[in-house]
């Protein structure tokens, strides 16, 4: 399950009329711990945003995202449902956050319903807001090899030579 942290940042932009203005924004980053979400942050704001202070670093529990192409406001959805546990035979009821772009709140629920349509048990979503968020930042692996690395056949060549 991803790591998700919450970081906001601040900078400084000139309007149209020449006043600056300070801008607040939030990025939801995929990351492992508070200091590869600090760095993730600076490596993929760096090219857009020439010059901005991270305010705040906070892991978020979010169970899931579904991102869709054609709307970028970001909804905080609150999903429950009843789970039972298996050492005690109680019911007990779960509560998870997911994160869906949509264009209002209608459509929000609308799409965690429909991707939730395959969840065996019932749901119910209880809360639907909008976020500041601006963008998510998924973790991709990168596959760079490390200059000083070789194929094992060409060490185990020089071993037996």
């Amino acid at each position: 399950m991803p790591a998700w942290f919450l970081c906001k940042i601040r900078y400084r932009k000139e309007a149209e009329n020449g006043k600056q203005l300070t801008i607040n924004e939030s990025y939801l980053l995929d990351c492992v711990s508070f200091t590869d979400a600090e760095a993730r942050v600076y490596r993929e704001l760096e090219s857009i945003i020439k010059d901005f202070t991270l305010t705040s670093v906070s892991p978020m529990k979010v169970a899931d995202v579904f991102h869709y192409e054609d709307a970028e406001t970001w909804f905080k959805c609150k999903v429950s449902y009843v789970s039972l546990d298996e050492k005690s035979g109680k019911e007990k009821k779960i509560q998870n956050l997911m994160l869906v772009t949509a264009e209002n709140a209608k459509q929000a629920y609308e799409r965690i319903e429909e991707s939730l349509k395959t969840m065996l048990v019932p749901f119910d979503i209880t809360d639907i807001n909008t976020t500041n968020i601006v963008e998510i930042f998924p973790y991709y692996a990168e596959e760079k090899v490390p200059a000083n690395f070789r194929p094992l056949k060409e060490v185990e060549a020089e071993q037996e030579a």
